[in-house]
């Protein structure tokens, strides 16, 4: 009888190719459900009210259990919260009122101080913006932006980014943006760099009053010119450019591509190019006044019947913001969006503050401080009537150097600058530029223009030269 070696059978198994950037935020965004949106929407009507003006004590009714509410909900989350507030008396408050914001933080594991937000309004009202105690359901204004807040702080808070993500729900914007000025003045006085500010409000319904429906847009407001430092700035603009390139510009550009790049979270960008809707407002705009980055979400159409309405029907119609009117399948797509964006800028370096030089030249210069921990950048250009970056130079680190001498390359990881690049035989006068900073896992960050009022810090007067 023969035997026989019987040798076991070796099977080569290729390692799966490491995620790209969008298919990282895709995956995580795909964790959103409408189903828990639509709880957190109910919880919240089941409050009655949560007008500004009403009790901050009862533990069923009102903004304050509606603040208790949300707070409890972060902390299961295993996130730590903070209730900024302060006090404020105007046309709609008529007696001085303390204004609370509830807020949870999650802490960057490498650069804390580099911070995201995103931000719906807790606080809801009817036809009087005075009355606090009929019911105010505010279903979709603005419960379906507290909803988006809450279900991102429940998807991103099992992970851990090298930045800060802060989610909030703000109170007092039916009085008169006073949630977001409570927490634009907080993010100030803890020295955030603020990379951007998501505002979502009324981002839960996709049929307006006149009967036309879209559940495949979003709209997204930003501001041209920013508004902070304005009357300093408009003489550069006029001499320099920056017409089209806010920050809150380009966080809107950055959406737009996120949202083609990755069909899976189900919702396309309509970039609105002015601070809000016409002649009305957000908590972002407070944002903005402080000289952070922002931008708001809103629906592509609206219903005006379901806002700012008591409850009632006139004549067949229907008015008052109940949940019966919202389409949270459309609600958890916004809401995949803002979960992809917030991961992907709390995972990429914050972006450069570049400015641009070549004036009288055929060469166009543009230099940049180092951004820790930038391992590259991207030089961007369009020209001047395109609405959209159309050409790109891809930088493995810097080079150093000056106008007038020669480079020192250096890599990723080094420090020092300023960066520099010249674009030989690209003449500014034709051109819009910016650069976008790079980690060392792909995330890009959102282009910064290089243009007066472009960068993303707020902007600080130079100071006088001395005499």
């Amino acid at each position: 009888m023969r035997a026989y070696l019987v040798l076991p059978l070796l099977v080569t198994v290729a390692a799966a190719p490491p995620q790209t950037p969008d298919q990282k935020v895709s995956a995580i965004a795909a964790e959103v459900s409408a189903a828990r949106m639509k709880a957190t929407v109910t919880r919240l009507v089941g409050f009655g009210t949560r007008h500004t003006l009403s009790s901050q004590t009862d533990p069923k009714r009102g903004i304050g259990a509606a603040l208790g509410w949300t707070k409890a909900q972060f902390e299961s989350f295993g996130l730590p919260t903070e209730r900024p507030c302060d006090t404020f008396t105007g046309t709609r408050i008529p007696t001085p009122t303390p204004v609370c914001d509830m807020i949870a933080i999650q802490r960057g594991t490498e650069r804390p101080n580099d911070v995201v937000i995103i931000t719906g309004h807790i606080d809801s009202r009817v036809t009087d913006p005075l009355n606090a105690k009929d019911d105010a359901p505010g279903a979709n204004d603005d419960g379906s932006g507290t909803a988006a807040v809450v279900e991102a702080a429940r998807v991103l808070s099992k992970r851990k980014f090298p930045g800060t993500i802060v989610y909030a729900a703000l109170s007092g914007e039916e009085q008169g943006l006073y949630g977001g000025k409570v927490l634009a003045a907080y993010a100030k006085a803890q020295g955030w760099n603020v990379i951007a500010n998501l505002n979502n409000d009324i981002i839960g319904s996709s049929c307006g009053s006149d009967g036309v429906c879209n559940d495949k847009q979003v709209r997204i407001f930003s501001e041209g010119p920013r508004w902070q430092g304005h009357e300093e700035l408009a003489s550069q603009i006029r001499s320099l450019g920056g017409e089209n390139d806010s920050p809150s510009r380009n966080i809107s550009r950055f959406l737009d591509g996120l949202a083609a790049r990755n069909p899976s979270l189900g919702i396309d960008v309509m970039q609105v190019w002015r601070n809000d809707r016409f002649g009305r407002g957000g908590d972002h705009t407070e944002f903005l006044n402080a000289g952070l980055p922002a931008v708001r979400f809103s629906v592509a159409v609206e219903n005006y019947n379901w806002q700012h309405q008591d409850l009632r029907t006139d004549k067949g119609v229907e008015y008052g913001d109940t949940i019966d009117k919202m389409d949270f399948p459309y609600l958890a797509r916004v809401t995949k969006l803002n979960v992809g964006a917030l991961a992907w800028l709390a995972s990429a370096p914050p972006p450069p503050e570049p400015t641009v030089e070549g004036a009288v030249s055929t060469d166009t210069t543009l230099t940049w401080p180092y951004v820790q921990p930038a391992a590259g950048y991207v030089v961007r250009w369009r020209r001047t009537d395109s609405d959209q970056w159309s050409v790109s130079r891809k930088l493995d680190g810097c080079t150093m150097g000056t106008y007038d001498g020669p480079g020192l390359k250096i890599g990723a990881g080094d420090l020092g600058g300023p960066c520099l690049e010249v674009l030989p035989h690209i003449r500014v006068d034709d051109w819009v530029f910016g650069v976008s900073s790079v980690g060392k896992d792909g995330f890009e960050s959102p282009v910064a223009s290089a243009v007066p009022g472009g960068a993303f810090k707020p902007y600080v007067r130079p100071a006088e030269p001395a005499k």
